[in-house]
């Protein structure tokens, strides 16, 4: 099973371009948490960094996939490292000035989120170039999904280390340095300088004039959605026991369930078009959060917490695959980005929907929503079927990839050559 994941690391720039962008990706992982820390410490209540949190939340919404457009025009470094400066910057404007000052803190919030460099989606259009083999490519995707799990999951607690070391306030610069010094490593490497995206046909829309694009959006905004509902129905079964550390078994469960579901998905190669794969992915996903629902004692409710996680980063690989094979050509670090987009927009309306639900019908009502989520994302799969099936062959003339301009990966691999 190591033995794949290790074939890709020993790539040439393939372990650098991955720790750059997880690196790169600190603050992005770990912006929210450090945000209501920083705020807790100026004496701000809850209700105040909930605005701040949900500020920087939207803007780095919108900028994914408008700064995701500029990369496939412009190319990558002249687009992330200067996305990456503007963006911490922002937060050391936040940090100087805190609350006092609104009419500083809030744009400088929103700066930093706008600002957010959509490294991930970038990584995404440099595997074809760095791995060649389009088995490598999806195996590499897997990869990236797990390794954003880890990100997710150890982010938060070196941000609390932080703070118990210095301060709340170092805390949000040292990720923002931190997370510069990820995008400078991954922008000076060769695959970054050298990446170039394929002509594209100047269009308004960019990435979403692809039908089959716009359905696999709709379903993961739903899948953000059930997520982000188990968030906050997990904090109301810990208060249900009386236990805050509960909360943070079950979210570590998701986690890991989540680490083996996509490490067990990425050793394998797997028969068949991704996207039917994806259906039956998203349904198995729909049917292992309902159980949640049972709220049992913690120990049990700790393993269906890991049963939960483990659909997640094999449905996100998988959906990697099927926005490589239906971005419109040149416009595949846009796409990327608004998968980025939608799904953490889902979580948010998951967090949202969440909240009233566990009020009027309890914890169960909380989990519910996951399941509701789930089984919206499998319908929404299930509808769009005529547009989300296999894209057209590439012509003999667009054979190799657009990030593949020196011909390494094998015939017939596309990444987002399809109109």
């Amino acid at each position: 099973m190591a033995t794949g994941y290790l074939d890709i690391l020993k790539a040439p720039y393939a372990a650098r371009l991955l720790t750059g962008t997880l690196v790169g990706r600190l603050p992005n992982a770990t912006g929210p948490i450090a945000i209501v820390l920083f705020i807790r410490a100026e004496d701000g209540g809850y209700t105040l960094a909930g605005v701040f949190v949900a500020l920087y939340g939207i803007a780095t919404a919108i900028g994914q996939p408008l700064l995701g457009r500029a990369v496939d025009l412009f190319g990558q470094p002249r687009v992330q490292l200067p996305a990456a400066l503007v963006s911490g910057l922002g937060m050391v404007v936040f940090v100087a000035v805190g609350t006092d000052v609104p009419a500083l803190a809030y744009p400088a919030v929103a700066i930093a989120g706008l600002f957010t460099p959509p490294l991930e989606g970038g990584l995404r259009a440099l595997w074809p170039s760095v791995l060649g083999s389009e088995d490598r490519v999806h195996r590499a995707y897997a990869m990236d999904a797990v390794a954003q799990e880890v990100m997710f999951t150890v982010g938060p607690l070196f941000v609390t280390l932080l703070v118990a070391l210095w301060s709340p306030g170092a805390a949000l610069l040292v990720i923002n340095i931190v997370g510069v010094l990820g995008a400078l490593s991954v922008v000076l490497s060769g695959p970054s300088r050298a990446w170039r995206s394929a002509p594209r046909e100047a269009h308004w829309l960019g990435a979403l004039r692809s039908p089959g694009l716009l359905a696999l959006l709709g379903a993961f905004l739903f899948v953000g959605m059930a997520l982000g509902s188990i968030t906050v129905a997990g904090v109301a079964y810990a208060d249900d026991h009386g236990d805050e550390s509960v909360y943070g078994w079950l979210m570590a469960a998701l986690g890991l369930g989540a680490l083996i579901g996509g490490v067990a998905y990425g050793s394998r190669q797997w028969a068949g078009g991704p996207e039917r794969r994806l259906r039956g992915i998203v349904a198995l996903l729909a049917l292992c959060y309902l159980p949640l629902m049972l709220t049992p004692g913690v120990v049990a409710m700790t393993a269906l917490s890991a049963l939960a996680g483990v659909f997640l980063a094999p449905a996100l690989a998988c959906a990697f695959i099927v926005v490589d094979r239906h971005a419109p050509r040149g416009t595949v670090t846009e796409a990327f980005s608004w998968l980025v987009t939608t799904f953490g927009v889902g979580a948010a309306l998951g967090t949202g929907a969440a909240g009233p639900a566990v009020e009027a019908g309890g914890t169960v009502a909380g989990f519910a929503v996951a399941g509701g989520g789930g089984f919206a994302a499998l319908l929404v799969l299930l509808a769009t079927q005529r547009v989300l099936k296999a894209p057209t062959a590439p012509s003999d003339a667009t054979i190799r990839t657009e990030n593949d301009r020196s011909g390494a990966a094998q015939p017939g691999f596309s990444s987002g050559h399809q109109a």
